[in-house]
């Protein structure tokens, strides 16, 4: 038993091509990043299910801020109830890895810059505070841009509210610090409530949840987001101008007639001139095959 093994996070995450992390996750781009903080969880959401990932959300969260986003690469984390010969054997591996303090503080400690800790403390609030005030601190300092996503409690509530930048999601809050519990996984699949998250995955929180992306999806989710978003530029535009109605509008493959226009929008109106450089043969493919 070691943790966060190189090795291990290259085969859980074999669909990758691009560039690897240090430790061996994926390094989805910051490019990549900053474009996903442009989108809607519902935008991207979409294709995830289309392509049959239906278990990267979970919205049983509580979170720090109402209106700040979380995006970045997953940290991962599990943990177990205390039990003390399993305790012993994890401190031991532990201390031959050169790691220091306590379980959770092995992972903050391993954080780069876009990162974002995902821990399962499988729902532990009392004596199951991740984070508090001073490791808070700690993940903004390291990450940058990131935060955590906790299947469990955190404490400290009024300092790290006012922590600049910080995102959290979490369970529960509790006056209690962390004690009797054990680490199972470090930078291996963790579940956080009915949703699955691997090392490397893109984190996205805002608003109602929090979906975890695989990184070899990032490019092909982007660009089915952009879509969707622009889609809808256009269609709110033609509901409130009466050019087409709802039913007309919310359906799944668009008339060539439609898509000319669309296209057309695109090209002419600067709120679309981001998505200019969008390739839409098959959607309009789509159409014909319907005989639209």
């Amino acid at each position: 038993m070691h943790f966060n093994v190189k090795e291990d996070i290259i085969q859980l995450t074999s669909k990758w091509e691009g560039e690897r992390l240090p430790d061996g996750r994926p390094k989805v781009s910051d490019e990549d990043l900053a474009e996903l903080r442009k989108l809607t969880l519902e935008e991207i959401w979409a294709p995830l299910y289309n392509a049959g990932y239906l278990n990267q959300f979970e919205e049983k969260l509580y979170r720090l801020h109402d209106d700040r986003k979380l995006v970045g690469r997953a940290v991962t984390a599990s943990f177990l109830p205390a039990r003390p010969d399993l305790e012993e054997t994890v401190k031991a591996i532990g201390a031959e890895e050169g790691r220091k303090g306590t379980c959770n503080q092995w992972v903050i400690d391993s954080l780069e810059e876009g990162d974002v800790v995902v821990a399962d403390m499988y729902d532990k609030i009392y004596e199951g505070t991740f984070v508090g005030g001073n490791l808070s601190t700690a993940i903004r300092n390291r990450t940058k841009t990131g935060g955590a996503v906790v299947w469990g409690g955190i404490r400290d509530l009024e300092q790290i509210e006012g922590i600049e930048g910080l995102q959290i999601y979490y369970r529960g809050v509790d006056p209690t610090p962390i004690k009797n519990f054990v680490m199972n996984g470090f930078n291996t699949p963790v579940k956080i409530g009915c949703a699955v998250c691997l090392p490397g995955d893109v984190v996205f929180g805002y608003g109602g949840g929090v979906i975890f992306i695989p990184s070899y999806l990032v490019k092909d989710v982007i660009e089915a987001a952009k879509k969707s978003h622009v889609k809808d530029l256009f269609g709110f535009d033609m509901i409130k101008k009466g050019v087409y109605t709802t039913a007309e509008v919310d359906i799944d493959v668009w008339p060539t007639d439609m898509m000319d226009k669309l296209v057309e929008f695109i090209k002419t109106d600067e709120r679309a001139e981001e998505f200019r450089s969008l390739d839409w043969t098959v959607e309009y493919q789509k159409a014909k095959e319907e005989g639209k």
